[in-house]
């Protein structure tokens, strides 16, 4: 604890009910933290630490002497998830809060007072905890972020790849579809071990392949250089080694969700039939991973069309099975930020723009919707209506929303999905459509027959 750490209260407040008495606030940055208790509990109220484990226990130490059941601080970057997590193991209630929803009115602004000022809104029970998964959620989530970290290196890698190829003037890596498939990658490797007749490594191509042998040979005649070579072969090693740390983290995955609660016995439910391409996998791997959602869930999630299997497992990795903690599925897509954040003065909207954010559960669902463009289903029709109407992105984000309610509702009431609901909804949009026609064609002085 430094010097700094005996600090005089500049902050007043108010005579206001308190909902919290015991709540203390937290400033958290990413060298030292300010801790704010209620004036009655220390002589010194307001107390400066350090980021160090030792100041971090000493914090908790100070907050349990200090009889303080419930913290509040704001969600700084990943500067909070160490206090977070012992707060939490020393049974202290902690409320993390979003730093838009906290702002102070302007003027002069220091550490002391913003630990002070989350001190107060969170005695007086207007801070409102941001979701977070449990802990067991949590580690998933934190091992498919760092996969996705590792997909992103090893594509970096991929593309020099193709830079040092296409600076011999290797033309490969157009041929193929897929330079890292085994065909490309058995082309490379003959490459770097000294092969240079076109004939010899057209040989390597597999049967499965599109392109013709002899488009093969024709771009593999190219300059090779020796400075280009070493990039190639230092590429594919960094490539590899990447591949391996993916497998790595799958498997850790893997037994993170085996070990996650099933909803439903597996030997008395059969998985549904799908007929989705994504679910007849190769390898089989994909058809185990929808088993395991189907047992964690109890719903089959890839029967919503557009949702493919790691749709649901990105929404499984960043939610988890649980959706209660919603009171509805507007409050879960306003949490997904799919829905208009209205900014309304004067009786006026001026601003009807979805709330700003990355959400990677959001992202998934987009991605799902704008896939649904040439589906047939309803909420294929659903889209096309929505894209003509709103515009292209607009319409994505519409159908999104309701992809979240659908999902919001089969994890609430574990319920199969169900096609015919949609079929009331497009009866009246054909009467909609009906009328629109009878009213254009009086208008213009003629009227509707039908065939």
């Amino acid at each position: 604890m430094s010097p700094r750490s005996k600090m005089k209260s500049s902050f007043s407040q108010s005579v206001v009910p308190l909902h919290n008495p015991n709540a203390a606030g937290i400033d958290v940055g990413a060298t030292e933290l300010y801790v704010a208790v209620p004036a009655d509990r220390a002589p010194s109220p307001v107390r400066h630490f350090s980021t160090f484990t030792q100041d971090l226990q000493a914090i908790a130490d100070w907050l349990k002497a200090c009889r303080v059941s419930t913290v509040a601080m704001e969600s700084t970057g990943v500067y909070w998830i160490p206090i977070f997590q012992i707060l939490v193991d020393r049974g202290i209630e902690v409320c993390l809060v979003n730093a838009r929803h906290v702002k102070n009115v302007p003027g002069r602004k220091s550490d002391v007072q913003d630990c002070q000022w989350l001190q107060y809104l969170h005695s007086v029970g207007l801070l409102r905890a941001s979701f977070r998964p449990p802990q067991h959620i949590c580690a998933i989530r934190s091992l498919m972020r760092h996969r996705d970290t590792l997909v992103d290196m090893a594509s970096a890698h991929i593309q020099h790849m193709q830079k040092a190829l296409t600076q011999m003037n290797l033309q490969i890596h157009h041929v193929l579809s897929d330079i890292t498939g085994s065909t490309g990658l058995n082309i490379v490797d003959a490459i770097l071990a000294g092969e240079r007749d076109p004939e010899q490594l057209a040989k390597l191509r597999d049967r499965r392949v599109k392109a013709t042998k002899a488009a093969i040979i024709k771009s593999l005649v190219g300059d090779y250089r020796m400075e280009h070579l070493f990039a190639l072969e230092q590429s594919l090693k960094s490539y590899r080694h990447y591949q391996g740390l993916i497998a790595e983290c799958e498997q850790k995955i893997q037994g993170l969700v085996g070990a996650l609660e099933s909803k439903m016995d597996p030997l008395k439910t059969f998985l549904p039939q799908n007929d989705k391409k994504s679910s007849k996998a190769k390898s089989g791997k994909t058809f185990t991973l929808r088993q395991e959602l189907f047992r964690i869930t109890g719903v089959d999630l890839t029967a919503i069309p557009g949702v493919q299997v790691t749709t649901a497992h990105t929404l499984l990795s960043e939610i988890g099975p649980n959706v209660s903690m919603f009171p509805s599925g507007k409050h879960f897509a306003s949490w997904l930020h799919l829905c208009p954040d209205n900014r309304i003065s004067g009786g006026r909207i001026l601003s009807a723009k979805t709330g700003s954010g990355k959400n990677r559960a959001a992202t998934a669902l987009c991605i799902a919707a704008a896939t649904l463009y040439n589906s047939q289903t309803a909420l294929g029709h659903f889209l096309r209506r929505m894209r003509a109407k709103l515009g292209g992105i607009q319409g994505v984000v519409a159908t999104a929303h309701k992809l979240a309610l659908i999902v919001y509702h089969m994890l609430k009431t574990k319920q199969p999905y169900d096609e015919t609901r949609f079929a009331y909804h497009e009866q009246q949009h054909k009467r909609r459509m009906e009328l629109r026609l009878k009213h254009q064609a009086k208008a213009m002085g003629f009227a509707l027959v039908p065939a």
